[in-house]
């Protein structure tokens, strides 16, 4: 059982780390996770 498990998820990944779509790959593996909203951004 995961914390996110039945969750709805926003994930905001950072350009120099970890992108928003590698972030939201890991988490759908997680079961019934529903992602509202993945990005990436640039924090400067």
């Amino acid at each position: 059982m995961s914390i996110i498990e039945n969750k709805k998820v926003i994930i905001i990944g950072d350009r120099d780390g970890i992108p928003g779509e590698a972030i939201k790959e890991c988490v759908e593996t997680v079961e019934n996770v529903q992602v509202l909203f993945a990005a990436t951004e640039c924090f400067v």
